[in-house]
């Protein structure tokens, strides 16, 4: 059985292997992301929603201060994703402050944290409610082949890049999926619901990255196999492929549609043919944790094998280039830039 520890270093390459190194995250600011709801807030409700600007601090480090401001539980603070340590990053909040009255969050900035907007809101913010984010990434010190680079930049822009999950869904050296594997397979407990949740979720991400490596590695990731379920751009709709509709190629070239690989749970493979002969030999030596992962309560779902990343664009600033784009919910940043370099820090980016 593959060693876990190479979840994510020995999953193959869309457009072949890095064109070299470069260094991330020298400064907080050289990794920006910006949070987008895709949504206005209601303008009154029990919650305040609120929208900050941070660096140095993880997500749950905010969450604890918004609490112990607003004298609530910590459960009662929610967001929609989880957002790095080491960059500059704007995200948005949600307090539950029924019978409370609201405090004057501008008490929270300093250095680090910096409350941008706020505003009122009927439902608390739940995980992976946003349409994306919008990255401004600076690659410093490269070390590359600029004819591959170019090249690479291009095909990117143009096709896209495999929808792959990034390796901090993993845990460090893979401990999270260590974990999956004693309560999927030797019937270990972890009575931490959070923890339990991050450690499914882990299991069931490497699960797609094994259905997506061998897409890719046949060069069908950005392809229609028949009998395919197809997932609609910025859509959760999924259905299945009809042989005979029309336009089908043009939809697929203009990312409106994209095939799909499975995130698993309850129930057996939707798909037929030559797409299901694909997932079933992907997943053929990891049945153990897709029958386990059937008893524990999740229900099958679908994830696009594919992302484009939009508005990207690239620049250099001295020797410094700068990659600005956006991606959907659930996307990686890492699963782009793996396609272009090799980066010479360790990547703690986490998405939702």
């Amino acid at each position: 059985m593959p060693d876990l520890n190479d979840a994510w270093l020995n999953l193959p390459h869309a457009h072949g292997g890095p064109c070299g190194s470069g260094r991330l995250r020298v400064e907080d600011a050289d990794f920006q992301v910006d949070e987008n709801l895709g949504y206005e807030p209601d303008g009154d409700g029990e919650h305040a929603l609120i929208q900050v600007r941070k660096r140095a601090m993880n997500t749950d480090q905010v969450a604890r201060e918004l609490a112990r401001l607003a004298d609530v539980p910590v459960r009662d603070v929610s967001y929609a994703g989880m957002k790095d340590r080491n960059a500059v990053t704007t995200q948005w909040f949600s307090v539950g402050l029924a019978g409370r009255s609201e405090p004057d969050w501008t008490q929270l900035n300093d250095d680090r944290l910096e409350v941008l907007t706020r505003a009122r809101h009927r439902r608390k913010l739940r995980r992976g409610e946003l349409e994306g984010n919008r990255f401004r990434l600076r690659i410093r010190d490269l070390d590359v082949d600029t004819a591959c680079l170019a090249a690479r930049l291009s095909a990117v822009a143009e096709q896209g890049v495999p929808n792959y999950f990034g390796d901090q869904r993993f845990g460090w050296g893979g401990g999270n999926l260590e974990k999956a594997e004693a309560m999927l397979l030797r019937g270990r407990r972890e009575r931490d619901r959070h923890r339990r949740g991050l450690y499914m979720s882990a299991a069931r991400s490497f699960l797609f990255n094994q259905v997506l490596a061998k897409r890719v590695h046949e060069g069908s990731w950005n392809q229609l196999l028949s009998g395919e379920l197809v997932v609609m751009e910025d859509m959760d709709d999924v259905f299945e492929l009809d042989p005979n509709e029309v336009g089908l190629a043009r939809r697929l070239a203009a990312f409106e549609i994209h095939p799909s690989g499975p995130l698993w749970g309850r129930g057996r493979l939707r798909t037929r043919e030559d797409a299901h002969a694909a997932e079933s030999a992907a997943l053929s030596d990891w049945q153990a944790w897709c029958e386990g992962l059937e008893h524990v309560g999740l229900g099958q779902d679908r994830r696009a094998l594919r992302i484009s990343p939009r508005g990207f664009a690239w620049a250099w600033e001295h020797d410094d280039l700068i990659l600005t784009f956006s991606l959907p919910a659930g996307a990686y940043a890492t699963a782009l830039l793996r396609e272009l370099i090799e980066s010479r820090e360790a990547d703690s980016e986490t998405p939702m």
